[in-house]
């Protein structure tokens, strides 16, 4: 069952392997260990994205070096990358696609929110996915996938999740336990061939939003994993849909360069260096966007939204 729905994820992105794992978290975490850098190494990643990305360097046993968005857009400037990384982290958020860097070290996907997205392959030696319910391909719990077109990088990857083993009782280097288990291959295997539908429906919502605000720019290949505009308002708006019942919500509320787990201080007490990042922070605004929307619920957001 699990090597079927491997094979399936492949071909929906146009790789050669998927390697089913534990979590997206695991499977950046293992992206990023099959790479083999020196330890401490420099990698580029973008200030704005959910902890795991910087979390999976450091588990990795790396720095992340935080790089500051596009003025328009949460996505990682690619003429701001330091020369100096030993590797890239492209963080595709919310589905949208992020330009590549003109660097010549490793490059690693996180996408994490990219099932549906008419792209093909992500960039990169590797692709992390996320198989999390909340996920347009979301599984009944936890589950990852690693892509990759490279063979050597797909074993590498699969032996480092079995305990780096290469045969039984045979333990080549340093691994861990990260498998995505069978019911988990089940449920992704049975939902794969609904996501096209799932992500046409995400858009017509998105469009319709976008009727009434501004939403974030995307191009019409993006599967629209979460609906973000930017509001001067967000706080008197987040009152209005609250008292309306509609979840909304920041997508997200600090870049990472300022987490306290990183600085040993109090959010907020250590500026961020990402200016781009920490304006998008104070202004953006999620709504509702997945596929089991009706329209009455769309024309309730909409009705706030005006």
């Amino acid at each position: 069952m699990v090597a079927e729905a491997e094979a399936a994820i492949a071909a929906h992105f146009g790789l050669a392997h998927a390697v089913g794992v534990g979590s997206g978290t695991e499977a950046l975490w293992l992206s990023l260990m099959a790479l083999d850098l020196p330890a401490q190494s420099r990698i580029a990643v973008p200030a704005l994205s959910f902890f795991a990305t910087a979390e999976a360097v450091l588990l990795a046993g790396h720095q992340p070096v935080f790089v500051d968005v596009l003025p328009d857009r949460p996505l990682m400037d690619p003429t701001q990358v330091p020369s100096d990384v030993a590797a890239v982290v492209l963080v595709h958020l919310f589905g949208m696609r992020c330009p590549t860097p003109a660097v010549d070290v490793p490059i690693v996907s996180d996408a994490a929110q990219c099932a549906g997205w008419g792209h093909g392959a992500p960039q990169g030696v590797l692709s992390s996915l996320s198989l999390y319910p909340s996920k347009t391909l979301g599984v009944a719990g936890d589950g990852g996938v690693v892509l990759t077109d490279d063979d050597w990088l797909a074993e590498k990857v699969r032996r480092i999740g079995t305990h780096g083993a290469a045969r039984r009782d045979l333990h080549v280097e340093l691994g861990t336990t990260s498998r995505l288990d069978a019911v988990q291959a089940a449920v992704a295997l049975a939902l794969l061939p609904h996501v096209p539908a799932w992500v046409e429906r995400r858009r017509s919502i998105a469009d319709a939003y976008d009727a009434v605000v501004q939403g974030l720019p995307r191009d019409p290949a993006d599967p629209v994993h979460q609906y973000v505009f930017l509001t001067d308002d967000r706080d008197a708006l987040r009152q209005r849909l609250d008292a309306a019942g509609i979840d909304n919500g920041v997508y997200y509320s600090h870049p990472m360069d300022i987490q306290p787990t990183l600085t040993d201080q109090p959010i907020g007490a250590v500026a961020s260096r990402c200016p781009n990042a920490g304006r998008y922070c104070e202004r953006a605004l999620s709504v509702p966007v997945h596929e089991g929307l009706t329209d009455d619920d769309v024309a309730r957001v909409l009705e706030v939204l005006a």
